[in-house]
């Protein structure tokens, strides 16, 4: 893999103030490779199960089926993905809900001391909503992982959601922003699934534009073409066989963009790819079959954010029920571990504003079903 030279930062959330922290480059290598992480070794796990380094501590913040601490609202089942909305002194997390039929998405909003302060839903009647992603005006496109599924984008501050059939109808995983180039990243989880962008008509407004497929070699780097879908509508030809010479990545899963740059996961071979949108080149951020020295610490990968440090965070579904980290100088190392859930997965990981919170949900729990899902929030010193 050649040597190359790149910024990492994160905008988090969707609100109207990119979040980003240092900007740092220097020549790296990739992909990632074994190394101590920033914060030092795991602990023992606390009392909600969870191995963290030291100066970090996690709470609960919901569970499914129960109400919201503070609040009469219940917390929807199979909590996957989410995001954090700045929200004057406070913000909002929301969560998608992988239920089919059922679906939906919620919201929590949180003073400027992390207290609740009310919840309530923002999407409701869909189908098996997995991941999606924040927009810069402050909207979480929701996504159907099913068959022709839509995209809905949904209101956190209040407004009905609407669905949005222009970006495509398929197997939808995430979605990411990129505000320089005025597009949305998308994912499909298919094992010959594809790597599109939405080019809205006019960006703000998701109800018309052109939807584009990622057209590249089969190697696992190199140059990269977009190329117009036909047929966003997927019938009678799915989006993904529409167009020669697109790429095939199998089983797409979060997606993240900062700094001209838009990280996505791949769990049928456990990669992350990067593509890097200044050259139109792609490559392997982190490949488990090229880890080295010692065994692969991340296995499983799905959902992904960044901090405004620039460090990756990737989830596991399985695995060792891991969030794992990738530094600015390809290094990983697992940042905490929840025990006793291996019948579960990790989704869901956002910071908030300020960096110094990072929530995510354990989607099945102890009990290994959807009712059992569990929101948790880690604080501490956080890179920033």
């Amino acid at each position: 893999m050649q040597r190359r030279t790149f910024l990492r930062a994160s905008v988090l959330g969707a609100s109207t103030v990119a979040f980003t922290g240092s900007l740092w480059h220097s020549a790296l290598a990739a992909p990632a490779q074994n190394a101590t992480g920033p914060y030092g070794s795991l602990l023992a796990a606390d009392a909600n199960g969870i191995q963290l380094p030291s100066g970090f501590t996690s709470q609960v913040v919901a569970r499914s089926t129960q109400a919201v601490p503070g609040t009469s609202y219940i917390w929807h089942s199979a909590p996957d993905g989410g995001a954090c909305f700045a929200d004057g002194s406070g913000w909002i997390y929301v969560s998608n809900s992988e239920v089919n039929p059922g679906g939906g998405a919620s919201a929590i909003r949180f003073d400027s001391g992390g207290s609740v302060v009310s919840a309530s839903s923002i999407l409701s009647g869909t189908r098996q909503n997995c991941a999606g992603g924040a927009t810069p005006w402050n909207t979480w496109l929701s996504c159907e992982e099913v068959s022709l599924g839509f995209v809905y984008e949904t209101y956190p501050f209040g407004g009905t959601a609407v669905q949005r059939p222009a970006m495509g109808r398929f197997k939808h995983e995430a979605a990411a922003a990129d505000p320089v180039r005025q597009v949305i990243y998308l994912t499909e989880d298919e094992t010959n699934g594809r790597f599109y962008r939405f080019i809205p008509t006019t960006w703000g407004n998701l109800s018309s534009g052109t939807l584009q497929v990622l057209v590249a070699g089969s190697a696992t780097s190199g140059s990269f073409t977009w190329a117009n879908v036909p047929d966003p509508d997927g019938s009678p030809t799915a989006t993904r066989s529409q167009v020669s010479g697109s790429k095939s990545f199998n089983g797409g899963e979060g997606c993240h963009y900062a700094d001209d740059t838009v990280w996505f996961t791949t769990k049928g071979d456990n990669r992350v790819w990067q593509i890097n949108l200044l050259n139109n080149t792609y490559e392997l951020a982190y490949d488990d079959s090229l880890v080295s020295p010692g065994t692969a610490p991340l296995t499983g990968v799905d959902n992904i954010t960044g901090s405004t440090f620039g460090d990756l965070y990737v989830a596991e579904d399985g695995g060792n029920m891991e969030i794992c980290l990738i530094t600015p100088d390809d290094k990983i190392s697992v940042f905490l571990r929840i025990n006793g859930q291996s019948s579960s997965e990790i989704t869901g990981p956002a910071f908030n504003p300020a960096g110094n919170r990072l929530y995510f949900s354990s989607q099945r729990g102890t009990t290994g079903s959807s009712s059992g899902g569990i929101t948790y929030c880690v604080s501490g010193p956080f890179r920033t």
